[in-house]
C-alpha cells in the first residue's frame, strides 16, 4: 500500500472509530456524543473547534433518532417532558448557534471544557 493510501486508510479508520465511540456513547448514555465527538475530532483529526461543535450536532441528529426510535418502542420516553425541555431547547440552540461564530476558539475550548468537567463532577458525587 502505498503512502497516501495508507494515510487515507489511517484517517478513515480512525473517523470510523471516533462515529463508533459517539454512537455507542449517545446509545448508551442518552446523550453524551458531543463529549466523545468534540475533543476527538479536534484532537485526533484536527479540526477546527468552530467546526468540530457545529460538524458534532450534524453527527449526532441520526444518532440519536435511531435512540429515540429504539427507546420510545421500550416505552421509556417521557412525552410531556422531552416536549416540555424541548421548547427550551430549541430556543437554547438557536442561541447558541448564533453565539458559536463570535465565541474565539480558545474560550470556546475551555467553556466547553468546563461544563465536561462540572458534569463529571455531578455524575460521580
Amino acid at each position: 500500500m502505498n503512502f497516501y493510501k495508507r494515510v487515507f486508510f489511517m484517517r478513515a479508520l480512525k473517523i470510523t472509530a471516533i462515529g463508533f465511540v459517539t454512537g455507542l456513547f449517545n446509545g448508551l448514555f442518552g446523550s453524551g456524543g458531543g463529549m466523545i465527538v468534540v475533543p476527538a475530532m479536534s484532537m485526533i483529526l484536527g479540526i477546527e473547534e468552530h467546526d468540530a461543535h457545529a460538524t458534532a450536532l450534524s453527527i449526532i441528529l441520526p444518532l440519536t433518532i435511531v435512540s429515540i426510535f429504539i427507546y420510545a418502542k421500550s416505552g421509556i420516553v417521557d412525552w410531556q417532558l422531552t416536549w416540555k425541555v424541548a421548547l427550551g431547547g430549541v430556543s437554547g440552540g438557536y442561541i447558541g448557534a448564533r453565539l458559536l461564530h463570535v465565541v474565539p476558539a480558545d474560550t470556546l475550548r475551555k467553556i466547553f471544557a468546563v461544563f465536561m468537567i462540572i458534569a463529571a463532577v455531578r455524575m460521580i458525587f
